[in-house]
């Protein structure tokens, strides 16, 4: 390490890098401290604690190898989760209440080791401290990853872990044949704590291959001109064939002894946990280009273009720069080849499996510090190859001057900064409604601090009982609600059934609602939002505060049977808020059951108009038209319908009534077969069916089905 020595010529360099790496680390854990509760955290609390139970114990107690119900996840045994283990037994051994606080500055930790090795692999591979200490601050203003940094203890640790590896790798082969002990140790402990932090550590074993052929092939390059070539060749294949064994072993083995479900069963636990995180069951719906998608059917451009609209622009450019500007130069194409590799492979290989993905490229994280890092380089090169110095001061300025726009953005809207986009989709403010805002629930510590302030302000709403409280993540709130459960309760309600639930206050962030409704200005955010938490003046999380009741109220009415009570209370509800979702399909529902089809589809062509994207209210006005025959106007709600949500049956249910009233049989079957696909229990579907194969003269196929449709159980 002697580039490294503060008695080097480069002593003014390193002493900045290290007063800069140590500002950075204090930084981060003091603006941890305001981070709110992300999405996931609450399934790993459970789990870290029977993990260390697993160890404390010698293994005897073994819930930490086996599905805990209680945790609230089915797969957490097959999670190393590294840093989640090393949170509890600091706040468990220190007795410390606020729980988040340390995960929160265990995650920054870990976050800010991804910065310091990314750096670190720039100066190595530029031998320019300056460059080094630019990655830094281009890593600190890259607020996708600062904000997950906070509070993200699965994709930041994992990026640093598997950064640290590359880094190490970088290193070893650097200084091979002769590699110092503590680059071999470390490539090691990098692979080990990357596997114990998540399966995708085997990744660095597989780079540490890629990397060796690499190396391997530039090196029998060199030789091929020289008589012993072929001999040094053998030999330098075994060396490195040795080395790879023993490195990618001893971090298995490090990895193993971290996880408790491969200790047990080190090769099958290990390829049973690859092949089931490689095949990604959890599938979601999110607003993706303006449209409620699933995230299992995302075009495959999904994560390229979110990397290129949430990435600083100085990073996209300088990463561009580098490739331009001296990255292919003869001494620095094997540092280019990993550096782009660790890069472009993860992005790749997404694209080619077809993988599922959600919350923009947070599950690709770990491709993140490579790039930066080659933006670092990008940067150092372009200053580099400038001859006068006022060019060369002007090119090193510029990437600070395209970091003040992300720079401002951290300062503005601290501690929100994962929800940035850049200005080639305009910001936040272009992207609203387009792409999803605060998926991860950052924003409900803020919404429950409000909520606290505001009962204190003006009192409970009924002194008589406890202040319900409700969301769509329950567990972030009731955590920021744990001392105050004699006066709260916390409870669960999704969006679009808020109306028809109890509550005092209702807390939501801005995820998963259907892009047409958050643009419409008329109808969001609804009329009894009290709070709103804001990003660059667009909001990510709304409070709601109760001040009617009549939706709720006309919603027991119709469970009771009691519709002319539900038709005036829905009537009143609406008179509150013409845009009430609940009060228009309750009242709706009751013209229906009242057979009242002119006021079903006056009301169905108000809700569409505000809410497009609204299923329910395509449904509701496909159905009105078909029962006024209308069939025209219905087949067109009903493709809208599929459209929008193509694992949705109702549209295709009413094309195939459709198709069955204009007597094209055919069209209706291929309807119905989809149908039948997607909820296979359906029976109207299959006695259609039957109907449908008789009117094209196959009878025997009619029969099959009616047969089987009496021999399927009820």
């Amino acid at each position: 390490m002697k580039n490294l020595s503060f008695k080097n010529k480069q002593n003014a360099g390193l002493w900045v890098f290290s007063a800069l790496a140590a500002a950075l680390l204090f930084t981060m854990l003091l603006l941890s401290r305001d981070a709110g509760m992300s999405g996931d955290e609450h399934f790993h609390l459970g789990h870290a604690r029977d993990v260390v139970s697993f160890y404390k114990t010698l293994g005897k107690d073994s819930t930490a190898v086996h599905i805990n119900p209680k945790n609230g996840a089915s797969d957490l045994h097959m999670f190393g989760q590294l840093p989640d283990n090393i949170s509890y037994l600091i706040y468990d051994t220190l007795g410390i209440d606020n729980i988040m606080a340390v995960r929160h500055a265990v995650s920054s930790t870990f976050g800010w080791i991804a910065m310091l090795f990314a750096a670190l692999l720039v100066f190595r591979v530029s031998r320019r401290w300056p460059a080094a200490i630019l990655t830094l601050a281009l890593f600190f203003f890259s607020p996708r990853f600062l904000g997950h940094s906070f509070n993200n203890l699965k994709d930041p640790p994992f990026a640093a872990m598997v950064m640290m590896g590359i880094y190490y790798l970088f290193r070893f082969f650097q200084t091979f044949p002769k590699p110092p002990r503590k680059v071999v140790a470390m490539a090691a402990v990098s692979i080990g704590l990357a596997l114990a932090t998540r399966i995708g550590g085997l990744l660095l074993i597989g780079y540490f291959g890629v990397f060796g052929v690499a190396y391997f092939a530039a090196q029998c390059w060199a030789l091929r001109r020289r008589e012993d070539g072929r001999a040094q060749a053998e030999r330098l294949f075994q060396r490195l064939l040795l080395y790879g064994l023993g490195i990618s072993a001893a971090g298995f083995a490090l990895g193993v002894l971290l996880w408790p479900y491969a200790l047990v069963s080190p090769l099958a636990h290990v390829r049973e946990t690859f092949q089931s995180m490689s095949h990604w069951n959890v599938i979601l719906r999110h607003v993706y280009e303006g449209k409620m998608v699933w995230s299992d059917t995302n075009p495959w451009y999904y994560l390229p273009k979110y990397i290129l609209i949430t990435a600083p622009l100085a990073v996209i450019l300088g990463a561009v720069a580098y490739l331009f500007a001296g990255g292919l130069k003869k001494e620095n194409r094997f540092g280019t080849f990993v550096v782009y590799f660790a890069l472009i492979f993860p992005v790749f290989w997404i694209i080619y499996t077809g993988a599922n993905l959600y919350g923009g490229w947070r599950h690709a994280t770990f491709m993140y510090p490579p790039l930066v890092a080659a933006a670092g380089l990008g940067f150092s090169a372009l200053a580099g190859i400038a001859k006068r110095r006022y060019i060369r001061l002007t090119l090193w300025a510029l990437p600070v001057a395209l970091l003040l726009q992300p720079m401002l953005f951290v300062a503005r809207n601290h501690p929100y900064e994962y929800v940035y986009f850049n200005p080639l989709v305009d910001g936040i403010k272009g992207a609203y409604g387009s792409y999803e805002m605060d998926y991860y629930y950052h924003s409900t510590r803020e919404a429950s601090e409000w909520v606290k302030a505001d009962v204190a302000r003006s009192g409970a709403p009924d002194s008589a009982r406890k202040t319900k409280v409700v969301a769509w993540h329950p567990a972030s709130v009731k955590y920021f609600f744990r001392h105050d459960t004699a006066d709260f309760s916390v409870g669960f309600v999704r969006w679009n059934e808020r109306g028809n639930s109890d509550w005092d206050y209702a807390i939501f962030s801005i995820t998963g609602i259907n892009p047409e409704l958050l643009k419409s200005a008329k109808a969001f955010p609804p009329k009894n939002t009290a709070y709103q938490i804001k990003v660059d003046g667009v909001p990510i999380c709304i409070v709601l505060k109760r001040e009617d009741r009549h939706d709720l109220r006309s919603y027991q009415a119709l469970q009771q049977g009691q519709l002319a009570e539900a038709t005036a209370l829905a009537q009143q509800a609406l008179a509150y808020d013409p845009y009430s979702e609940q009060a228009l399909s309750n009242l709706i529902t009751a013209y229906s059951h009242a057979q009242e089809p002119d006021s079903v589809l006056r009301l169905a062509k108000h809700w569409a108009g505000f809410n497009k994207g609204n299923t329910t209210a395509l449904n509701y006005l496909a159905e009105g038209y078909y029962n006024r025959r209308d069939f025209a106007n219905a087949m067109v709600a009903a493709n809208a319908i599929t459209k929008l949500n193509p694992r949705e049956i109702s549209g295709l249910w009413i094309a195939a009534n459709i198709y069955a009233q204009e007597n094209n049989p055919n069209a209706a079957l291929r309807c119905l077969n989809r149908v039948v696909q997607l909820r296979g229990n359906f029976k109207p579907a299959y006695q259609l069916m039957a109907q449908m194969y008789e009117r094209t003269g196959n009878r025997q196929q009619a029969q099959r089905i009616m047969q089987a449709i009496k021999n399927a159980p009820n």
